[in-house]
């Protein structure tokens, strides 16, 4: 790939934020192929052996509930054969065993493409006990088992790349309709790694280039969606607040689409509903902005380094309705409104947008969510141990490499 060099655009204690680049070409050749020009020095050139090293370390997370397996197969199709899969389901499983049918598509997947793809249900008893052995219990709900959501199966998808001993981590939706988008989202990840030159502690965002919809029969190319405007207005803020500059800088506040390695996201803490996106940049700024005391020494040493790229392909996933987009808003912003860092002002300001919106009826502080620590707290070796025992159980027994 082809793309701006990463210009620093905030710094937010040990947190250095990344302006939006642009990709300029979507495949830029091998190495053997580079031609030196003068305007090589603005440009960032990723060829493509780079890239594919990169995503022969990486496993993509796909967390996915009752999608249509059209779709889904679109998806997975779109996943380079380099990455490991690692379907998370929290389908149901009455009436209709929906996770024996997403398990048999993938096997026929897995056969054709020649690939092993890990597949898990993230209610499954072995998970549970693993974490309870772990000492990881608040994922744990009333029933012993882990609990639903979207943020759970990115916490089983990500120590499942922990086991397999993977460096980086890229998760990606399950409602994506277009396969060459995720490819691209793929190769991305795997740029943004190579381009953050072995730095143990960094994060790819993607940005939409556009969320195409139906206006009056026509196909609208919406640069933004509603969701991303308010949250990334409100992150923004909240960035401005302590360093005394106003700033854009936060572009992909609700980025679902998103990579790391995967010692940073060991390191990075969870919050349930669909406010993972934006409480991973309000983690960020709490725990290594310098505002509070540190989690980890070795990350404030060597700073997180957040890259926000935009992408070519447009992105058109399954409309879920208005209500939807409230949630998502109201989520969003509750974590915002929570942060030990946002000032009353700020407060107050969420206070009235969530009631301009109508999302609620009065001011009032919005429902604080479910929050996970940081994976690395747990006993990683005790977690392998456990899963190691049965992981026949699991159908994990070729991928357990990783040891504590």
């Amino acid at each position: 790939m082809r793309l701006d060099l990463p210009r620093l655009r905030e710094r937010f204690g040990a947190v250095l934020i990344y302006g939006l680049q642009t990709v300029y070409e979507l495949d830029s050749g091998v190495i053997e192929h580079e031609r030196k020009t003068r305007r090589d020095a603005a440009i960032q050139r990723v060829p493509y052996e780079d890239i594919h090293a990169a995503m022969t370390d990486m496993a993509i997370v796909i967390p996915v509930r009752d999608e249509k397996l059209r779709l889904l197969e679109g998806v997975l199709a779109g996943v380079p054969n380099a990455c490991q899969v690692i379907l998370v389901s929290g389908s149901e499983r009455d009436p209709v065993d929906r996770f024996q049918l997403e398990k048999d598509m993938i096997e026929t997947i897995s056969t054709y493409n020649n690939r092993p793809i890990i597949c898990v249900h993230q209610r499954d008893p072995l998970l549970a006990k693993a974490f309870e052995a772990a000492g990881y219990t608040d994922i744990l709900g009333d029933d012993g088992l882990v609990r639903r959501g979207k943020a759970e199966g990115m916490i089983v998808g990500t120590m499942m790349a922990w086991l397999s001993g993977k460096k980086s981590i890229g998760f990606i939706d399950s409602d994506n309709y277009f396969p060459g988008a995720v490819l691209e989202y793929c190769h991305i990840y795997a740029s943004g790694i190579a381009m953050s030159r072995k730095r143990p502690y960094s994060m790819v965002r993607i940005s939409w280039s556009s969320k195409p919809k139906v206006v009056e029969s026509e196909l609208y190319f919406a640069k933004w969606g509603r969701s991303s405007v308010i949250t990334n207005a409100f992150l923004n803020q909240l960035t401005s607040n302590y360093t005394g500059f106003e700033t854009e800088a936060i572009r992909t506040g609700n980025a679902g689409e998103h990579g790391m390695t995967l010692d940073l996201a060991m390191n990075l803490g969870f919050s349930s509903g669909y406010s993972i996106e934006p409480y991973q940049w309000v983690y960020l700024m709490e725990k290594f902005g310098g505002m509070q005391n540190p989690v980890s020494a070795d990350i404030m040493n060597k700073h997180v380094h957040v890259y926000q790229i935009e992408s070519r392909n447009p992105h058109l996933h399954e409309y879920k309705g208005e209500e939807h987009v409230e949630k998502m808003i109201e989520s969003s912003l509750s974590v915002i409104y929570h942060s030990a860092l946002a000032t009353p002002r700020l407060r107050e300001d969420i206070e009235e947008e969530l009631v301009m919106r109508k999302i609620k009826t009065d001011k009032a502080p919005p429902v604080q969510l479910r929050q996970y620590p940081r994976l690395a707290s747990m006993d990683l070796e005790a977690f392998r141990q456990t899963i190691a025992r049965e992981a026949q159980v699991l159908n994990l027994q070729d991928f357990i490499t990783r040891t504590a």
